[in-house]
């Protein structure tokens, strides 16, 4: 018997930065414009809310070729969320565009070591992809 996906609840907000969409493979797909406070709170929130009842191995895709630099907040959040337990359950992929970016996901994924998420950055989306579509193992 197939796994249920799990419903998204996400909801677009006026002024939000970036939008989240389920991936087919149940996990989810985030595209970032900006990390204003207003999208850093929202997507705080949605993180937490999601985090809460993570039960199953999953991949998740956040697109951030739109960013020209991660702003405090957004790593500070990234830090948050990626140390909660619930993380053990996610493999991250993270599509960026410039090294000023890249440089700040690898400082939020050498600080959220031993966390259990899985974390890679690629330039090239069909490589994170690629990745993404490795077999999932429960990561102790």
């Amino acid at each position: 018997m197939a796994e249920s996906i799990k419903p998204l609840n996400w909801k677009a907000a006026p002024g939000v930065g970036y939008t989240v969409s389920r991936r087919a493979d149940g996990g989810m797909h985030y595209v970032f414009t900006d990390t204003t406070e207003k999208t850093m709170r929202h997507w705080r929130e949605f993180g937490l809310d999601h985090l809460l009842d993570s039960d199953r191995l999953t991949t998740n895709l956040y697109d951030l070729r739109q960013l020209e630099e991660l702003s405090e907040q957004a790593v500070g959040i990234a830090l948050e969320l990626n140390n909660d337990p619930a993380v053990r359950n996610i493999r991250l992929a993270v599509v960026v565009s410039n090294e000023k970016v890249r440089q700040g996901m690898l400082q939020i994924d050498a600080l959220s070591a031993g966390s259990g998420v899985e974390m890679a950055v690629f330039t090239d989306i069909s490589e994170a992809e690629d990745w993404l579509d490795r077999p999932l193992t429960i990561i102790t």
